[in-house]
């Protein structure tokens, strides 16, 4: 038995111990503790298969599971001023900027896309929470207002996935401004006779849910997701008072009428299919619809080869 202890088991511990196992390669869901392997977590898009608890997901990858054969085109948005207000905490804001671009691999907090989801032209905007907690900022604004100008100049629905946690402290006042500003892009649309979409998503909050996140056509969250203006903290000590259980949850607001619906990321998709089409007076969309064949193909297929 001493051989066996002494020295079989610490030589079969030594070869197994020299592998190296890559990182990032189990993901551990904040719902239930389970424990995911990756590439089932993204294929699920990162959704746990589990207990069904939604994590971040980049508007990159948002994009790639949302357009018709994970295709679309990124729409230009103009590039503010940088550091106007050279503000400085613990950092200067040019380097927590740096910090979180090459974090996330994205210039900023929000991304704009236009192109097809069941065969329906759209224009898509979405935050990232990763890139410095998705706050809006000069550059969020202008995105708002170019998704909007691209979405009434191509006659598209315009939809938006928000994730925030409010205006961005390093650009004061005008992190602030940028609420109106995206209120006037909404009412382009509005003008326009667009359907403009929102999808809250984990968490919305701050300026944004007080500005263009609540003035949707209509509204759809993910489940579970934290929306609301002030925090729960704030409003108790504020009021006073203890507030109900789930207070400011999707399932929460739903119920109390702040919502329209809520939907799964997995569904989301057809979901919104089924609405821009709706909104835009479409027929509803053929499952399994295929892109008409080219000239080309049409010729081959008339000569029988």
């Amino acid at each position: 038995m001493n051989w066996i202890t002494n020295y079989v088991r610490p030589r079969i511990n030594s070869i197994f111990s020299r592998r190296e196992v890559p990182e990032n390669l189990w993901t551990k869901c904040g719902g239930c503790g389970t424990m995911l392997f990756h590439r089932e977590l993204s294929e699920n898009l990162n959704v746990c298969s589990n207990c069904g608890h939604h994590m971040g997901i980049s508007p990159r990858d948002r994009f790639f599971s949302l357009f018709d054969g994970g295709i679309f085109t990124e729409v230009a948005v103009p590039e503010p001023v940088a550091d106007p207000l050279q503000f400085r905490d613990q950092k200067r804001y040019p380097e927590r900027m740096k910090a979180a671009q090459k974090k996330t691999g994205e210039a900023e907090a929000m991304l704009v896309a236009e192109g097809e989801i069941g065969r329906t032209p759209i224009v898509a905007a979405a935050q990232d929470f990763g890139f410095m907690g998705g706050s809006m900022s000069m550059y969020v604004g202008n995105a708002v207002l170019a998704g909007a100008e691209r979405a009434v100049e191509m006659g598209r629905p315009f939809v938006l996935f928000s994730a925030a946690g409010g205006a961005r402290m390093q650009e004061g006042i005008l992190g602030l401004m940028q609420m109106p500003r995206t209120t006037i892009a909404v009412q382009m649309l509005k003008e326009a006779g667009l359907p403009y979409i929102v999808v809250l998503t984990h968490p919305t909050t701050g300026g944004v849910t007080a500005s263009y996140a609540m003035l949707g056509d209509v509204q759809i969250a993910e489940p579970n997701a934290l929306i609301g203006f002030a925090g729960a903290r704030v409003i108790e000590q504020t009021i006073r008072e203890k507030l109900p259980e789930g207070f400011q949850r999707a399932e929460y607001l739903l119920e109390h009428g702040m919502l329209d619906r809520v939907t799964d990321r997995r569904a989301m998709r057809e979901e919104l299919i089924t609405l821009t089409r709706l909104l835009m007076g479409l027929p509803p969309a053929i499952k399994g619809d295929l892109p008409a064949p080219s000239d080309a193909e049409s010729q081959t297929t008339s000569d029988g080869n």
